[in-house]
């Protein structure tokens, strides 16, 4: 791919408190006289994507007389609040884990849904627009079903497990982690295989996925460590840190049952 088509070769990333700081800090940038120039604007806040995802990002052409070699080379600015941003982290956290592209659309059907319907219920707290396909869903009722969906899902036990594997897995210098949570035991099974026992790991891998199809209250993942190495550089401050996406789900059940 040309690097002169890519809006991302350059990315910047700010999190501040709500709605207020996002559009104080957008209204700052676009009415800054510096010289790179605006050349796209998405606010997936006032309109907010399909998957859930809400946040603004401002795409620049770079210029610089003093770089005239990056000119011309697109950067692009996201702009979250914190309880977005959170939101984009646990996509990412169950992305890596799930082996699918969540926060690309693609994966599990009932994961996918569960973060649309996750995005939903923050819509309501921030006051701002629906996602699409829950305009017609009051708060309480959106409240409710990711309350529901939390508890079917096991997310709670998914994430805290995912995020204490990861720690384990950048201390260790193995390069591929088998990940295995047992619900049912309540326990964490990490095995950690060099590169060259890649199809040990992968057969043990196969294995557990057999247990899995029998009926094992299981679920299981081969990871390797560049992989959460480079969800940590994009993830530098809430690296695996799910705990602020699980406060954020608790508040929703509280306001579940008050509504009633």
């Amino acid at each position: 791919m040309n690097l002169a088509r890519m809006q991302d070769i350059g990315g910047l990333r700010a999190v501040v408190r709500g709605i207020r700081e996002v559009r104080e800090l957008e209204g700052n940038y676009l009415n800054s006289r510096f010289l790179h120039k605006l050349v796209k604007e998405d606010d997936y806040i006032s309109e907010p994507k399909q998957s859930g995802y809400r946040g603004v990002h401002l795409v620049y052409r770079y210029a610089n007389p003093r770089a005239q070699s990056y000119d011309g080379l697109f950067v692009e600015l996201q702009i979250r609040t914190r309880r977005q941003h959170t939101w984009a982290t646990a996509v990412e956290t169950m992305g890596l884990f799930l082996d699918r592209a969540l926060k690309s659309s693609q994966g599990p059907e009932e994961w996918l849904q569960f973060f649309a319907l996750t995005g939903a219920a923050f819509a309501h707290v921030e006051d701002s627009a629906p996602v699409p396909g829950y305009e017609r869903s009051s708060a309480l009722e959106t409240f409710e079903a990711v309350a529901e969906a939390t508890e079917r899902l096991r997310v709670r036990e998914h994430l805290s497990a995912f995020s204490l594997a990861a720690r384990h897995v950048q201390k260790d210098r193995g390069s591929y982690h088998l990940v295995v949570l047992d619900f049912e035991e309540k326990l964490l099974h990490i095995d950690s295989y060099s590169r060259q026992r890649l199809d040990e790991a992968t057969s043990e891998y196969t294995s557990v996925e057999q247990r899995i199809a029998e009926g094992a209250p299981l679920q299981v993942v081969l990871v390797s460590t560049d992989s959460t190495e480079s969800l940590r550089c994009a993830y530098p401050s809430y690296f695996l840190d799910t705990r602020s996406f699980l406060r954020e789900l608790n508040l929703l059940k509280l306001r579940a049952r008050k509504g009633r």
